[in-house]
């Protein structure tokens, strides 16, 4: 992660005990609920955008293409008004 310069404030996990040894115990998170919520977030990404998959007919080899839509999907999906 240090190459990337992200920052990991949590590691939301289960209590698998492999993550024991690899993660650092202060920013560790053993809820299964909370890793629940985090899955199907990625689960909705990964069904919503197909066209980030090869096989589809919509699949693009431009990456401004690429960031563009994942950008209107999350706008979209996290942040639209739901009210409607």
């Amino acid at each position: 992660m240090e190459q990337a310069k992200i920052e990991v404030i949590r590691w939301i996990t289960d209590s698998w005990w492999a993550y024991f040894d690899c993660l650092d115990q202060r920013l560790r998170l053993i809820h299964k609920a909370s890793l629940q919520g985090l899955e199907r977030k990625h689960l909705t990404l990964r069904t919503r955008l197909k066209r980030l998959t090869r096989r589809t007919i919509c699949f693009s080899k431009s990456v401004a293409v690429h960031d563009t839509i994942i950008g209107l999907f999350i706008n979209q999906f996290f942040f639209a008004d739901k009210r409607n």
